[in-house]
């Protein structure tokens, strides 16, 4: 098949949306023709992969807009709007490229948002969107807890939300679309009651076989103090009040242990005066924010996950925890809970604060104080990671959908009459 991949974030050896695009389109690159639209910022580190390991029957297709226009979204402010414009441009080119070369179908991978709209769903062809996320939020007690800047933020998120699901072209998006993926079933919901007819839930992340292999080589940790890791934005969705809050109260049980954060942002000055206030300020290292290898060097360096985020759709560090025998602590919401299972780790209800602080803190306990039960969990993890979240089986369901896709094709929308007659005469 022709497959045209929608791909904004799309960078080889990197986590997260980038590198969930670039893996679905070396999966896709498996079994069929694809074409690759995505951001020239992207280019150098794309071309430098391809050079090592070439993918003949990929076509790339890179565009951003100039620097006067893309300066304004600097530090995240303004970025979905250049997103949204950036799509629109990209549909112009995918209709040309379509009468071009006849393609059979298109797939939006990146960005991971099901509220942004695409406008590849005009396009006379079967649609796939997704995996996409971000219909999950903050448990209502948390919030409470949280500073005047994270309340105002959930409020306006929520409304942002709220207000997208009401723009014609994402409810156009869900319409058009031949399958729907969520990453967790909150999403879902959403996408459903948008108009989207074949739904089903699947995590966007997963690991290379190298990955996995190398991950799967790390040996577990002997001697030393019993060491906590936190990996991600300070940023207070992310929870790590409540973990570090979580973390004093183990220490206060077991002294020599540690607690390592990596990551940075705008909470992290709150995070370490908290951590003085707490009284465990030496048992604390926030390294800040370091590259992916090393990143991954200090996962191997100490003995357990946590990852107490208040909504994620992802979580890509606790995949890569579980592949290197670290058992995940996590609280029981959005994409994490459905990647951490009781057999790899502990999913933590959300009730409400004190008692998520208090449970964290048992469990973190149990892995310090339990070697057998630790080195289940660990074997676990490995074993689930190898057998759920392996790039080359989610290239083979992939591959299945698209099949699936091109089989449900349905007729063209009038909207697309409208706007794209030329690609409509085409179909």
């Amino acid at each position: 098949m022709k497959i045209l991949l929608s791909a904004y974030a799309c960078e080889p050896g990197k986590g997260s949306e980038p590198g969930v695009g670039w893996n679905r389109v070396k999966q896709a690159a498996r079994f069929h023709e694809v074409w690759v639209l995505t951001r020239s910022n992207n280019r150098a580190g794309i071309e430098e992969a391809l050079a090592a390991e070439p993918m003949p029957n990929v076509h790339w297709t890179y565009f951003d807009f100039p620097r006067w226009a893309s300066f304004w979204k600097k530090g995240q402010r303004g970025i979905r709007l250049y997103y949204s414009l950036w799509q629109f441009v990209m549909y112009w080119k995918a209709r040309k490229l379509h009468r071009d070369v006849r393609l059979d179908l298109v797939h939006h991978v990146t960005f991971v948002s099901y509220w942004l709209p695409t406008f590849l769903a005009l396009l006379p062809i079967p649609f796939i969107w997704g995996p996409v996320g971000g219909g999950e939020s903050t448990p209502r007690a948390f919030r409470r807890a949280l500073n005047l800047r994270g309340r105002m933020y959930e409020t306006v998120r929520e409304f942002a939300r709220t207000l997208s699901e009401f723009n014609p072209f994402v409810r156009l998006t869900a319409r058009r679309c031949s399958i729907a993926m969520a990453t967790t079933e909150s999403t879902a919901a959403r996408l459903k009651a948008l108009g989207c007819e074949k739904v089903s839930v699947l995590p966007e992340s997963a690991l290379s076989a190298k990955e996995i292999s190398d991950l799967g080589a790390i040996s577990a940790r002997e001697g030393g103090p019993f060491r906590v890791l936190s990996f991600g934005r300070l940023l207070h969705l992310k929870g790590f009040e409540f973990g570090l809050r979580a973390f004093a109260r183990l220490q206060a049980r077991v002294p020599d242990a540690e607690y390592w954060v990596i990551g940075d942002g705008a909470e992290r000055d709150a995070l370490e005066r908290l951590s003085r206030e707490l009284g465990v300020a030496k048992k604390v290292v926030f390294w800040g924010e370091i590259p992916r290898s090393q990143g991954l060097e200090k996962l191997a360096a100490c003995d357990v996950l946590l990852f107490p985020s208040l909504h994620d759709s992802g979580g890509w560090v606790t995949i890569e925890a579980m592949a290197a025998g670290r058992p995940v602590v996590c609280l029981d919401l959005g994409g994490p809970a459905m990647r951490v299972t009781n057999e790899t780790g502990y999913k933590i209800p959300a009730i409400t604060p004190e008692q998520a602080i208090n449970d964290m803190a048992a469990a973190l306990e149990r892995l310090a104080s339990d070697p057998k039960h630790y080195a289940q969990l660990a074997k676990a993890g490995r074993l689930r990671i190898d057998q759920e979240f392996n790039w080359d089986r989610k290239g083979e369901h992939m591959n299945h959908l698209y099949r699936e896709a091109g089989e449900r094709s349905h007729p063209v929308s009038c909207i697309s009459n409208s706007i794209g007659s030329e690609g409509v005469s085409d179909a």
